[in-house]
């Protein structure tokens, strides 16, 4: 495994057409330039903010098979391959290297609660079936499972290609610990706070706002590596400020349809989102003023953005 996953990768939407009833390929691909145009290093799909729930096997197959034949490795994308059912799971993972994902980003098996042991046999399965690196996804909140730090390690040292993580606990400090407890060979992307958790050791960042703003969330991360700490930190209050007003408008899920909104607003429309979630015309005016607020908000990270690298090439 040779290749190295670092910076911001965009976690994505996934675009439907008006109707709802199929990805709209012609979206995904201007979409999918605007990110490489942006200098976004790699995208996720299919994951939470993907609706994978929704998205049926042959839909699957086409998304995966035209993201890697249209970005073409000018940027590296990963596949969330995860399911309930382990066969299943293996199967979408060895689907998805097939057609040429760089990778995969898998969260444990959800809604059935599974021990520790029957994670570890679900990981086996896959890192068993397929040869491209792994990225593990730590999110109590969606899994209703909390891989712990040591249990994190165990895997790291039984699979060789389990060597990343998008780490979502809440718990910021989880990253150091992850750090540490796998001597340095588990490669930890941030899932939030994201300034933090470069500083404890993190290596990228899962990046939920690249769907709407990649241009000055992608820098937030450059600007990490380059030292210039207060300038990330800037650029992150106003992510911030995006998170707390989609909580406003819509609890738990919310930040899908308004994501593919913003999306929208930016020139890149990517359709509703699917049922059973909201969708954003079911927000109504409320919706409509959320994303008047979130707009002007982007607007402000892409003037303030453009604004710190100006000074950088007068300086």
């Amino acid at each position: 495994m040779s290749k190295l996953f670092r910076g911001s990768y965009t976690v994505a939407v996934t675009p439907f057409t008006d109707d709802g009833n199929r990805i709209c390929m012609d979206s995904l691909k201007k979409f999918l330039d605007w990110q490489i145009a942006c200098n976004v290093p790699g995208i996720i799909i299919l994951g939470t903010t993907g609706e994978f729930l929704t998205v049926s096997d042959d839909e699957r197959r086409e998304f995966v098979a035209t993201t890697v034949e249209h970005t073409n490795g000018r940027m590296d994308v990963l596949v969330s391959t995860m399911n309930s059912y382990t066969p299943n799971a293996v199967r979408f993972s060895r689907e998805a290297e097939e057609l040429g994902a760089d990778g995969l980003m898998i969260l444990p098996p959800y809604y059935y609660t599974p021990t520790e042991d029957e994670i570890f046999a679900y990981y086996r399965a896959i890192s068993e079936a397929v040869s491209i690196p792994i990225m593990l996804y730590n999110n109590p909140f969606t899994s209703h499972v909390d891989m712990s730090p040591k249990f994190i390690a165990k895997l790291t040292k039984a699979f060789h290609n389990i060597r990343y993580i998008k780490e979502a606990s809440m718990d910021v400090g989880r990253v150091f610990d992850i750090v540490e407890e796998t001597d340095g060979v588990m490669n930890v992307f941030a899932g939030e706070r994201v300034v933090e958790s470069y500083l404890l050791g993190a290596v990228g960042f899962v990046n939920p706002y690249g769907n709407y703003m990649p241009f000055s969330t992608s820098r937030m991360w450059d600007f990490l590596v380059e030292g210039r700490i207060e300038e990330a930190k800037h650029i992150q209050e106003l992510t911030e400020k995006i998170d707390h007003l989609f909580s406003e408008g819509h609890p738990l899920y919310g930040f899908q349809c308004y994501s593919k909104a913003l999306a929208a607003a930016a020139g890149y429309p990517m359709g509703d989102v699917r049922p059973p979630l909201t969708s954003f015309t079911g927000l109504g005016q409320k919706g409509e003023d959320q994303i008047k607020k979130m707009s002007s908000i982007m607007e402000e990270a892409e003037t303030l953005t453009l604004s710190m690298l100006n000074q950088t090439k007068s300086a």
